[in-house]
């Protein structure tokens, strides 16, 4: 048998133009573009002499391929045209998982977002003058209700959610808040404008590197402010920090550990020692919270998270925190604090480079109501909190009976969803787990299937087993998961 070469492989090959004038995609040209059609069979045409060129295809290959070289044009065209950024489900338990996304943003946030986008809006006009606004009012006033701790929601006595608990002390009356692209940037331009060209003092426990490996020296490198550690990684006493305060001291920077904990032969000052001694010395005391809650998460069965509130009413002069993870709302950082000091920030050309847009705004003032009115179920991270053990166990149970694979085994498993995001590394919330296995595929197979869904499925892999958490999923997809479980 004559061995055919490959050259004589590629010669079997049509042209761009050849393949694009076939009917069919001549149709398809008039209605998605001739340029978008033609870069698709360029892509597919590509990939044929790719195989050719590795030995992968001989003739009878080639033949199959060529005749159904209209078809794989048209999905690679699908495949370009389509969005890159896709919604998925949420399978795992992890509340604010950093990759898919952080916190869901409230339906109300997106209903304003949409309302104030579509058309014209008064971003930064003052409608009762005419004049030029700021953008700032429109959820500063949101912020200093939330945060005048009159709306505080703690618990009681014996442990019970309150709401209307009123907080030991309260808020300073004069707080400001601005609104920034992420908390890292928050932190940026607090020391950029409060410690530019002088030093800013830290506990060596607190320089904490957060996603993407972004360390806090590196972003107080590009402040240009002087880092001056101070203690040890377990173990920073408040004399540490009066030592090191000379005339060229400008912040005391307090980090909280919000994405990992040091336990065991430990100190640290209190927060009230730190603001104690910033006052007496007339150093501002800025703390980066990270995650920032607007409310007290023991009443959803966190501990050991610190609100804003706290920090505000124990005397922290200036706070950041972020909007996408225990606030539940869009990405934005805050700096909340002392009105003169935020004044400062707000006069900072910095701000303008780190300030957020319309849509953020009124997604942000959108989740804030809802705070404020208490309708805290309305916010789907808060929501996803609340959620008791029981009724996870509920649907999930539901939809096992309600799969049609023999081939599936599927299991009711105890176990834990974590919060996520870099906030409240130890807590856990007690879940039901759906353990699914099947018979002639692995663990890893099943999750590889459950990602290539319409809408994509994301599961979490454990011991062999495919584990699904629906504390991370709305009632509304339990029946898409069951389809796509199904399907395997």
């Amino acid at each position: 048998m004559k061995t055919v070469s490959k050259s004589d492989l590629y010669r079997k090959l049509p042209s761009v133009d050849e393949l694009t004038r076939s009917s069919a995609l001549a149709r398809l040209g008039e209605q998605e573009g001739q340029t978008a059609v033609a870069d698709a069979a360029r892509a597919v045409l590509a990939g044929l002499r790719a195989e050719i060129s590795a030995g992968r295809l001989d003739t009878e290959g080639v033949n199959l391929a060529l005749s159904g070289l209209q078809g794989a044009v048209e999905r690679q065209l699908r495949q370009a045209l389509s969005f890159s950024l896709r919604p998925v489900i949420n399978a795992t338990g992890v509340i604010l998982h950093t990759n898919l996304g952080r916190a869901p943003i409230a339906a109300s946030a997106l209903d304003h977002a949409r309302a104030s986008a579509e058309g014209y809006s008064n971003l930064e006009f003052d409608l009762t003058t005419g004049e030029r606004g700021q953008r700032d009012v429109h959820v500063d006033r949101l912020f200093q209700k939330l945060l005048a701790g009159k709306d505080y929601v703690g618990t009681d006595a014996l442990g019970r959610p309150g709401e209307h608990n009123s907080p030991p002390t309260s808020v300073p009356k004069d707080i400001a808040t601005i609104v920034v692209n992420n908390n890292a940037a928050a932190v940026l331009l607090a020391l950029n404008t409060l410690a530019e060209g002088g030093e800013v003092i830290v506990s060596r426990g607190e320089l904490v590197e957060i996603g993407g490996s972004f360390r806090i020296p590196d972003v107080m490198a590009k402040s240009h402010a002087t880092l001056r550690e101070v203690g040890t990684t377990n173990r920073t006493r408040l004399a540490d920090y009066e030592r090191a305060i000379n005339e060229k001291t400008r912040v005391l920077l307090r980090v909280h550990r919000s994405n990992f904990e040091i336990t065991g032969f430990t100190e640290e000052p209190s927060r009230e020692e730190l603001v104690g001694l910033a006052r007496n010395r007339s150093i501002p005391l800025v703390e980066d919270l990270g995650s920032g809650a607007l409310l007290d998460l023991r009443s959803v069965g966190v501990s050991g998270e610190a609100s804003v509130m706290d920090s505000l009413r124990s005397g922290v002069d200036v706070v950041t925190y972020s909007g996408d993870k225990l606030l539940g709302g869009p990405q934005a950082g805050m700096l909340s604090g002392r009105r003169d000091l935020i004044a400062r920030m707000r006069s900072n050309s910095l701000f303008r480079a780190l300030r957020v847009d319309k849509l953020i705004y009124a997604a942000l003032e959108a989740t804030l109501l809802a705070y404020l009115k208490r309708d805290h179920d309305r916010i789907p991270t808060l929501r996803m909190m609340r959620l008791s053990k029981r009724a996870i166990a509920d649907r999930a149970e539901a939809l096992a009976r309600g799969l049609v694979c023999s081939r599936l085994k599927v299991e009711l498993l105890d176990g834990d969803s974590v919060i996520g995001g870099g906030a409240a590394p130890s807590a856990v919330l007690p879940t039901a787990l759906l353990a699914v296995t099947c018979e002639g595929r692995s663990a890893d197979e099943l999750a590889v299937r459950l990602r290539s869904n319409d809408p994509p499925v994301i599961a979490r892999v454990e011991e062999g087993r495919l584990l699904l958490d629906l504390r991370t999923v709305p009632p509304e997809q339990d029946e898409v998961i069951a389809h796509a479980l199904s399907a395997i």
